[in-house]
């Protein structure tokens, strides 16, 4: 074990004691520190979690801190768990398309609760406990897919990219306008009016004929995008569907 509680060999959070160390009963524990963390990041942003914001947010030295949570990426692994434990199961209903719909349905609205969580999915951060028992019941709802074990790992790792992304650019979006110095709707009038000079050049007859009539012709612009993220994870689910064995 280094210096500080940290360790110098690679190991697996789960894997170590809630504390290192010997002496009186833990004062405090991951869920506390998992949920401190959480906190700091969902008010501030990924970046302001700090082992020393979280350890003062908990009522501990920094020092301290680290022999309950080596390093800072453990600290990211504890966060994504703890927030992975709000999905609400429900028993398949035999229809898996249906089924993983409505798992993504259910990661959007996580990610848009969290939105610090798109950057850190990744496979490094999802074998915790309930990562793992979200990984479960994804495969429990694929039983009915003709296709292989690591097939199906592939698609539940293809729509939970496909979330991710989506939502990514829905929170862009709605930073860019809390951002504006003047109302979207103006900003939508300038672009718009920008647009179609452009398209009355005749240059772009493609896009010219698909934005004609549009209530708003600037691509993206007025969608409802619950109903474009619908139609987005369908379609994936539909392909993969089709080109199972």
């Amino acid at each position: 074990m280094a210096a500080g509680g940290r360790p110098a060999e690679p190991e697996v959070i789960w894997a170590r004691p809630p504390r290192a160390g010997r002496g009186p009963r833990p004062a405090h524990s991951r869920e506390s520190i998992a949920a401190e963390a959480v906190r700091i990041a969902d008010a501030e942003g990924i970046e302001a979690v700090s082992m020393r914001r979280v350890a003062a947010g908990i009522g501990a030295g920094t020092m301290s801190l680290y022999n309950y949570v080596p390093r800072k990426e453990d600290l990211y692994e504890l966060m994504v768990d703890a927030v992975s434990g709000e999905y609400e199961f429900t028993a398949p209903t035999g229809d898996w398309r249906a089924d993983l719909l409505a798992l993504a349905r259910q990661t959007r609205a996580l990610m848009h609760r969290h939105p610090w969580l798109p950057r850190l999915l990744s496979p490094v951060y999802g074998f915790g406990p309930n990562a793992l028992r979200y990984l479960e019941h994804s495969l429990e709802c694929l039983a009915p897919l003709d296709a292989a074990g690591q097939e199906k790992l592939e698609l539940v790792a293809a729509v939970n990219g496909t979330v991710a992304t989506y939502v990514a650019g829905e929170l862009a979006l709605a930073e860019r306008a809390r951002s504006l110095p003047w109302s979207e709707a103006a900003e939508q009038r300038v672009r718009t009016a920008w647009l179609g000079s452009r398209l009355a050049t005749g240059e772009y007859p493609l896009l010219a004929g698909v934005l004609a009539g549009a209530v708003d012709p600037v691509p993206g612009a007025g969608l409802d995008l619950a109903a474009v993220f619908e139609r987005t994870v369908s379609r994936l689910l539909g392909a993969w569907a089709t080109q199972a064995p």
